[in-house]
């Protein structure tokens, strides 16, 4: 069931796995923002991002989050910074639980000289939202069917012109958690226990 102290306890020893940063290497955040339920189980936090021409992660499920800023101090900061922007949510109250290992971004499988550092934090009750422009949903979820990989799941869908079929999570209102987000989760879950089997993909 993955409860808050398990968690904390296994991100609290956690080394995560960095990348150089160049000089002309983009940087992004995320935040990883979970939730305690009864009994004792944890939700997880998704947002599903805006239909936008030209954008590479379009109407994709995601975690909040975006580039730093030179006003950031920290990627932790531009994750909290842009969960605040894109849903109204201040993280500064929330228990910060640690960094999970960074991911180069590969938007139709094309890598790119961009690092997204992913952060976890976890919150208590059930705040309000206000999504900005960038989001037209927030979505709860609970982690556990995802960890034991009993929502795990694979859709079809166009790459360079071809159907491409993409391993993901479905969650239980139908939405398709894949690529980098997918990765992120993954990632998360080998944190959490290094003998975490991934599921079998398509």
């Amino acid at each position: 069931m993955y409860p808050l102290h398990f968690i904390r306890e296994r991100l609290a020893g956690h080394e995560p796995e960095t990348f150089t940063v160049r000089e002309n290497t983009r940087q992004a955040a995320v935040a990883v923002i979970l939730r305690e339920t009864d009994p004792g189980g944890t939700d997880i936090l998704f947002i599903k991002r805006a239909e936008k021409p030209g954008d590479p992660w379009s109407g994709h499920m995601a975690f909040p989050g975006g580039h730093r800023e030179d006003s950031d101090d920290s990627l932790k900061q531009a994750a909290m910074r842009e969960t605040l922007e894109e849903i109204g949510l201040d993280l500064s109250p929330a228990e910060y639980l640690g960094p999970l290992d960074q991911q180069r971004a590969m938007p139709r499988g094309r890598p790119l000289n961009m690092l997204i550092a992913p952060h976890v934090f976890t919150l208590s009750g059930n705040p309000d939202f206000t999504p900005n422009y960038e989001v037209d949903e927030v979505v709860w979820t609970r982690l556990g069917p995802l960890a034991s990989n009993e929502r795990h799941d694979w859709e079809t869908r166009p790459m360079a012109g071809q159907p491409t079929i993409f391993n993901g999570y479905r969650l239980e209102r139908g939405h398709f958690v894949w690529g980098l987000t997918y990765r992120m989760l993954k990632s998360f879950f080998t944190a959490l226990d290094p003998d975490w089997q991934s599921p079998p993909e398509r």
